[in-house]
């Protein structure tokens, strides 16, 4: 999937994400907010390295991710903290979801863990 195919995706509310558990090996798949930029899935982990799914990740890296009808293989890994990289992340799930949520996000979008997943291969899901 090209790159201009995956901006048509932003602007799903939800990505599905998949991870292998770290004890278990057992798929994991949990619902998320997200954000793109470019074939860079960002997700916000308000348990930072304390969530389950993050420390999955931090185990394997290899991900599968859904997004509308379009599944990805990824590459999952934590942002380094106080980036340029890190400022993204913060800013694009801020500004996706802070209008549409009721509540408050601001303690969320300063002091949750960025997570990035390079997506690699897409196809349809049947």
């Amino acid at each position: 999937m090209a790159t201009a195919d995956l901006d048509s995706l932003a602007s799903e509310q939800f990505a599905y994400l998949t991870t292998r558990g770290r004890r278990s090996g057992f798929q994991r798949e949990i619902e998320i907010w997200f954000g793109l930029d470019g074939r860079t899935l960002y997700m916000l982990s308000g348990g930072r390295d304390r969530s389950d799914w993050v420390r999955n990740i931090l185990a394997d890296p290899n991900v599968a991710v859904r997004i509308g009808d379009s599944e990805f293989a990824g590459k999952g890994r934590a942002v380094e903290a106080d980036t340029a990289e890190d400022a993204l992340a913060r800013r694009l799930l801020l500004a996706k979801y802070s209008s549409s949520y009721s509540g408050d996000l601001s303690d969320w979008g300063r002091t949750a863990l960025p997570v990035a997943i390079g997506l690699q291969v897409a196809a349809s899901v049947d």
